[in-house]
């Protein structure tokens, strides 16, 4: 492991135990490696009113654009499930998509083990704003 990978995954697993969770008690923590090198995280945020909740990769990505950053090469995302690897939810796969296909995610367990994959396999023929583009 890179010393920036493991600080990657460390801040993401720091950034979990921020996670605001009354309701479902599952704490998620996310940390994006942008372009020039800074880490910005996010955990998830719950809302009483369900549709509100904003997820862990959503509030780091929208960190990481209120600070200017709009490049990014790396997300770390953790939760609490001991036994496996869990992605982000189809709604972040999508917002990450936004900036971009090909990011490293590395799903990481809540003892720092890691699985590496791609952006571009957790969301296959994702819609992006390329799409867009083509059509104007």
């Amino acid at each position: 492991m890179t010393d920036k990978v493991a600080e990657l995954v460390s801040k993401c697993l720091e950034a979990r135990d921020r996670a605001y969770c009354p309701y479902s008690r599952f704490p998620v923590g996310a940390a994006i490696l942008t372009a020039d090198g800074a880490i910005i995280t996010g955990c998830n945020v719950e809302n009483a009113s369900f549709g509100l909740t904003v997820c862990a990769e959503r509030t780091a990505i929208q960190r990481a654009v209120a600070e200017g950053h709009r490049r990014f090469t790396a997300i770390a995302v953790t939760c609490d499930i001991k036994d496996r690897f869990v992605g982000p939810c189809g709604a972040c796969r999508q917002v990450l998509m936004e900036f971009g296909s090909d990011w490293t995610v590395y799903l990481t367990k809540p003892d720092g083990a890691y699985k590496e994959t791609r952006l571009s396999e957790l969301l296959p023929l994702a819609f992006s704003p390329e799409h867009l583009a083509d059509n104007q």
